[in-house]
């Protein structure tokens, strides 16, 4: 285990995220102009679904029936886990209760990359349909989490003759999951990738394969900077949503594995599975919310998420899932 963390950490992904974290604790001026970070979050994500869409149309439907079955189920159970934990441990109101599952509910694609990537530097790759099953995890955590939420906000606003409005805000929150960029770049991906199949990939790959791990370490290195921005929130979250930073990645992470392995998926799928059920979105899920739950309080699902999650999952989280993989495996 020892040998397997100190491997990753010193892979050029998670010293890149170290390097952005140092230059802002040094309060360094650095940062990537913001066109050029979006223009490689758009690259990563539609060159992730080209490649999920090639491999997808190799794979027969009895291969992928199970893990599909097992990750809806994940997305299913990680949002009311999470949410249980914030009301009726935590004591948080149902509306930052809602927006944290929102959040810990939903995915980091940036987390599924980086976990794809461990699993090729340690010689067991994940199966070629993971995208797939990372598109599935994307949306239902998002959705069951803000119905907790809104259930009891729209209740409130039916009671004062506002149905219209509660039904307008779920109307909302549904356009803006489905039609977001992350849904189109990787759903859009899988069916362009599917289509042209592995002629046409090879016509692409030489951009879309080539330079991804370089643009992946570029990208790490402004992620770092984004979470070093919000280290000093870490004070406003206080101890126990540290404590939910850590724990709850954990626990999803292995089940994660433990319904991986179930499914047949292979100690490198079921890693990738785990570590994208024990990641927190910080793209998809805080628009969604903003629109559905607006008194949910941003910080603690923001910093949580990008500051606590995020670095430990890159920094520790993957390995640890991989080891509980091969062990759950044997």
């Amino acid at each position: 285990m020892f040998d397997i963390l100190k491997a990753n950490l010193l892979s050029p992904i998670p010293l890149a995220f170290a390097l952005g974290i140092f230059a802002r604790l040094v309060k360094s001026e650095f940062s990537l102009p913001k066109d050029i970070y979006s223009a490689l979050s758009i690259y990563l994500l539609f060159a992730l679904g080209l490649k999920g869409g090639v491999e997808l149309s190799h794979a027969t439907f009895e291969a992928i029936v199970a893990p599909a079955g097992v990750t809806l189920l994940l997305g299913c159970i990680t949002p009311i886990t999470a949410f249980a934990v914030m009301r009726y441990v935590g004591r948080f109101n149902a509306s930052d209760s809602a927006g944290m599952a929102a959040h810990y509910g939903s995915v980091s694609a940036v987390t599924f990359i980086a976990a794809q990537q461990f699993m090729q530097r340690v010689g067991a790759p994940a199966e070629g349909f993971m995208p797939t099953l990372l598109t599935l995890l994307e949306s239902p955590g998002i959705h069951i989490a803000l119905f907790i939420g809104a259930v009891q906000r729209n209740k409130a606003l039916a009671a004062a003759g506002g149905e219209a409005a509660a039904h307008d805000s779920l109307k909302a929150v549904l356009h803006e999951v489905l039609t977001g960029r992350t849904m189109i770049l990787l759903v859009g991906g899988l069916v362009v990738g599917c289509s042209m199949g592995e002629s046409g990939w090879k016509s692409v790959s030489p951009f879309f394969d080539s330079g991804f791990k370089g643009a992946l370490t570029l990208f790490l290195l402004e992620m770092g900077v984004v979470a070093g921005d919000r280290l000093g929130d870490l004070k406003k979250v206080g101890p126990f949503l540290f404590g939910f930073g850590v724990l709850m990645p954990l626990v999803h992470g292995t089940l994660g594995v433990t319904l991986g392995t179930w499914a047949g998926l292979s100690a490198g799928g079921a890693a990738v599975l785990g570590a994208m059920a024990a990641s927190a979105s910080y793209i998809a899920a805080p628009p969604a919310v903003r629109l559905t739950l607006p008194d949910a309080n941003p910080t603690y699902s923001l910093t949580a998420a990008l500051a606590i999650t995020f670095p430990f999952n890159i920094l520790a989280g993957i390995p640890i899932y991989y080891n509980l993989a091969q062990r759950f495996a044997a």
